[in-house]
């Protein structure tokens, strides 16, 4: 098998380099940094095995289960991690890391105590094929789901994770209240992870997560509280996953559930995928929906696989996710290794169950640092558009209904019961939100709008504000409304001191998520965009008066053109149906 570093992987588009990245996605680490990487985020993921136990516990399996559950799970894991970071049309190509499916922990623990470890199979069967499905739909959905939308998906999920990171860090439990020691431990692990993000050098940013964890473990290990190591040697040293006998007797309305569920984790896998391609291109204005459906089908497909094997339906990793905003470093090749040692690991059930028995509040501190990330990417996304009042009402109703079911979950109980693990997850309930409400507000509103424009005054002010409106009501990027608001201000302009009775008559705009269009309508002739030479300035002071003011308005005009072609990505002029046009095209 050839050296994964010696692999060719499928292209990817051509990203503008953020200068705060140590390795961009395209780069091969060096291996000491590039082993490093991939071990923690190897841990990380392994670390969330937890999200797997907890099932077992529900669906009341024994050791033996269980042990083969957790290995066909991280066996899917590793898969479905492989097949994101490779690209492609079955990958997006993006350092992404995959985890059990915490939205499916409570349901496929019931399917496992009602038909055994054998109803996962269907499970993760139904799982995998609507996955797949949406990753041939999603990509025809770009009007459905612009990045106002996943940034509320990512923003409530960080959100989201701030009452269980609490929990976990504090120790916080009804009978006792907070544990000091909890507190103690997870505050020392999230120091170490921000300050050596902050401060570290370039190699103490790359292992920031693994030193943090490090000292929780070990203080951790100072004040007695590792437990349950006692078992490790219970454990056997190498295990295989047994395939379980499928039971395909499930109730429909179940599995409804659960297509309804895997419909709206790609919701968060969109979310996740947006989230890693800005964080690589320093130059991102829109979501690439190719890239979006290839991770939403490596999703799909690492389910529909490991299913057979009995696994639990995977996600993709927010605590991964921070992980690389910490290291600073998103190259595919750590996600390639980081899924060859999570399929080797997976048979190795004692390293499987020591990095499960990590104190729960230095997992903690981790979910704090990723809910904090979160949170703060979901509103730099939101806000790279434009809003009118269908914006500020689509989002900020998306986050009441999404936080309302997190801050008062008794509300899910007047739901059907069908429906009712949809309506007590936050990010499902807020996604839904915005999706629908997105699609609702955008009745009565055209991509196309014109404004005459009236008498023989200055017209500056009203073509800004027309250009502003405009591309709030479309929810146009906010530099590209800028640019074109500070062009049109200087089209007009230039076309009032070019003279020729050029009177402005009209201006109409247009937009699509790829093309923001205006254009304006005048009487006269075109103008020209060719600036002509000026005079030099030696030649100037050789002129008189009526000469040098002709010279002077020459460069001024050569000024505005100049200004023009730099506001603008495309500029042209013409006649058309009795009036002349000057168009502004940016790309968008």
């Amino acid at each position: 098998m050839p050296s994964p570093l010696k692999m060719k992987l499928p292209p990817l588009p051509t990203f503008k380099r953020p200068h705060d990245l140590v390795y961009a996605c395209n780069d091969k680490p060096p291996a000491f940094a590039l082993c490093g990487l991939a071990l923690q985020h190897c841990a990380t993921a392994l670390a969330l095995i937890a999200y797997v136990l907890a099932s077992a516990r529900i669906g009341g399996l024994d050791a033996e289960s269980t042990r083969s559950m957790v290995t066909a799970t991280i066996l899917g894991m590793a898969l479905a991690t492989f097949l994101q970071s490779w690209g492609g049309r079955l990958g997006s190509g993006m350092l992404l890391i995959h985890m059990p499916d915490p939205l499916l922990v409570v349901i496929s623990g019931m399917i496992a105590a009602e038909y055994g470890i054998g109803g996962l199979v269907l499970v993760g069967v139904v799982n995998g094929t609507v996955a797949l499905g949406a990753g041939f739909i999603v990509p025809r959905l770009r009007a459905v789901l612009p990045p106002t939308v996943a940034g509320v998906v990512v923003c409530v999920a960080g959100l989201s994770l701030i009452p269980p990171a609490l929990t976990h860090t504090s120790g916080l439990n009804a009978a006792s209240g907070v544990d000091r020691i909890d507190v103690l431990i997870g505050g020392l692990t999230l120091l170490v992870i921000v300050a050596l993000s902050i401060w570290g050098n370039h190699r103490a940013k790359l292992f920031a997560l693994l030193a943090g964890l490090a000292a929780g473990v070990a203080l951790a290990a100072f004040f007695g509280r590792l437990h349950g190591f006692d078992t490790l040697g219970a454990t056997p040293v190498f295990g295989f996953p047994v395939p379980p006998a499928p039971k395909f007797g499930i109730d429909p309305g179940v599995l409804a559930a659960v297509a309804v569920l895997a419909l709206m984790t790609q919701l968060d896998t969109f979310g996740c995928v947006v989230l890693m391609h800005k964080m690589n291109d320093a130059d991102w204005r829109r979501p690439d929906m190719r890239m979006v459906g290839g991770g939403i089908r490596a999703n799909g497909l690492g389910n529909l696989l490991g299913a057979w094997m009995g696994a639990c339906p995977s996600a993709i990793s927010s605590a991964n996710i921070a992980l690389t905003h910490i290291s600073r470093s998103t190259s595919r090749w750590i996600g390639l290794l980081t899924g060859l040692l999570l399929a080797f690991i997976a048979f190795l059930p004692q390293v499987t169950l020591a990095l499960t028995l990590i104190p729960t509040p230095v997992i903690g501190a981790v979910e704090l640092y990723a809910a904090a990330y979160l949170i703060v990417s979901g509103i730099e996304l939101i806000a790279s558009r434009a809003m009118d009042a269908r914006g500020i009402f689509m989002i900020g109703l998306s986050f009441v209904a999404g936080m309302g079911v997190i801050f008062l979950p008794g509300m899910a109980e007047a739901a059907p019961e069908s429906v009712q693990f949809m309506a007590k997850n936050g990010i499902i309930v807020a996604g839904l939100t915005a999706i629908g409400l997105n699609l609702l507000f955008r009745l009565g509103t055209s991509q196309r709008a014109s404004l005459e424009l009236d008498g023989d005054g200055p017209q500056t002010q009203k073509i800004v504000e027309f250009v502003e409106a405009q591309g709030a009501a479309w929810a146009a990027r906010r530099d590209a409304v800028r640019r074109a608001a500070q062009a049109a201000m200087e089209a007009a302009e230039a076309l009032q001191a070019a003279g020729g009775n050029r009177r402005l008559v009209k201006i109409r705009g247009s937009f699509d998520e790829f093309n923001l269009d205006f254009e304006l309508l005048h009487e006269g002739l075109p103008l020209t965009l060719q600036a002509k030479p000026g005079a030099s300035p030696a030649n100037l002071l050789d002129v008189d008066d009526d000469a040098f003011h002709l010279a002077l308005d020459e460069a001024l005009a050569g000024v505005s053109h100049t200004l023009l072609r730099r506001l603008a990505d495309r500029l042209s002029s013409g006649t058309r149906s009795g009036h002349s046009f000057l168009r502004l095209h940016f790309d968008h």
